[in-house]
């Protein structure tokens, strides 16, 4: 018999299998066996979407900029963007914006386009 593996939303021990997908009781989370084996390689904006490389997301706050006395304002759009897994400083976004250039970003701090 398998193990059902811990829910990776809230870490219940109470997650069950139903068709092929797994549910947890407890705050309603589903995924599949896919998800849970690759679960490090997934990167998800602020909103819980699923990124991949080449999207468009959106700033969602005003970010100040390391070592500039400008930031990157709110409501700005970055194309084609490049995702880092397992990334030591937990910027897992590297991209370019007009007007700053190359960069990275949290994933928390945008939402996809």
């Amino acid at each position: 018999m398998s193990r059902i593996p811990n829910c990776p939303s809230c870490n219940s021990e109470y997650s069950y299998e139903d068709r092929g997908l797994f549910v947890c009781p407890e705050c309603a989370h589903e995924w599949t066996k896919e998800l849970q084996e690759g679960s490090q390689n997934i990167i998800k904006d602020s909103n819980g979407n699923i990124l991949a490389e080449g999207d468009s997301v959106i700033v969602i706050k005003d970010l100040k900029v390391k070592g500039s006395s400008s930031s990157v304002k709110k409501g700005t759009k970055v194309k084609n963007i490049r995702l880092i897994h397992n990334p030591s400083d937990g910027h897992d976004i590297d991209c370019k914006i007009d007007g700053f250039g190359a960069m990275k970003l949290k994933s928390e701090f945008v939402k996809k386009a």
